[in-house]
């Protein structure tokens, strides 16, 4: 099953007699709040999901967006309406930036069917599908949060996946290169990591680009289905979910390093790079 669901195969799926859980994870570095677009108008039935609160754990050594507790999440999918039988689509506004996020999170955990909306709220907006700013009524699921079923690396498995593997960077390539970093206290790269911006995954309306198309872009980069192990990171373990989203419509199975830079700079001693080149 493809990570993805089109604007057209949801609408049909929330008209049927088992309709997804939709989990609305709209987000911004720096704001404004998502909870605010969810107030002005979301997806019928759709649950808001916070990104800081309820997708990660308190920042501190593991990053700023760390693993949040397995029984936190399960505690936060359940009130959500998250059940282990039944299909869950996330959305953001449309780049899957903080979708990815809800996704890997929830496949990490052990949910078994869990898409993203490709092109996100903006794409249902432009073809036209209801909107609504009343709160669903409440639900309780039956979610259960099993750890481990997605790959998951620390700081010395980045490292070494950069020495005999493909670390992707998904930052923006003038914080790979080190000439600005407007978050965290050091700029750079994790030596040996590929400069491969996260927004390279999507077209101009925020759409995923297709399957082919990512084959391609990632080949370029020395990644491949068969290869060697593949991983991404970020600034905080964010943009990296939807570096390992688009990898996985590649059908190329690609691990995460969750804490990603904020992590890997909170340890002085780990080297940084700087420049154009993986170093």
């Amino acid at each position: 099953m493809s990570p993805l669901i089109g604007v057209a195969s949801l609408a049909l799926e929330l008209s049927g007699p088992v309709p997804p859980v939709l989990l609305d994870v709209r987000w911004r570095l720096g704001g404004p709040p998502g909870i605010d677009s969810y107030r002005a108008g979301h997806l019928p039935a759709a649950v808001f999901a916070d990104l800081d609160r309820d997708l990660s754990g308190a920042p501190g050594q593991g990053g700023r967006h760390p693993l949040p507790p397995a029984g936190d999440f399960q505690a936060t999918m359940r009130r959500a309406g998250v059940s282990d039988d039944r299909p869950v689509v996330v959305y953001d506004d449309a780049d899957a930036m903080a979708a990815a996020r809800a996704w890997w999170l929830l496949c990490y955990f052990g949910h078994g069917c869990v898409r993203v909306l490709d092109g996100g709220f903006r794409a249902w907006q432009a073809a036209g599908q209801p909107l609504t700013v009343t709160d669903p009524a409440a639900r309780t699921g039956d979610f259960t949060a099993r750890p481990g079923h997605m790959p998951l690396l620390d700081a010395s498995g980045a490292s070494a996946t950069a020495r005999s593997g493909v670390l992707l960077d998904a930052r923006a390539a003038e914080r790979y290169r080190g000439e600005t970093e407007p978050i965290d206290p050091v700029g750079g790269h994790i030596p040996g990591a590929v400069s491969a911006p996260a927004t390279g995954n999507v077209n101009p309306d925020g759409s995923f680009r297709g399957p082919a198309e990512l084959r391609e872009r990632f080949a370029s980069l020395g990644a491949a289905a068969g290869g060697p192990l593949v991983a991404a990171y970020c600034g905080s373990g964010v943009t990296a979910a939807q570096q390992v989203l688009a990898l996985a419509v590649a059908g190329i199975p690609a691990a995460l390093y969750l804490g990603s830079w904020s992590s890997w700079v909170a340890d002085p001693a780990r080297p940084v790079a700087t420049g154009a080149e993986p170093g």
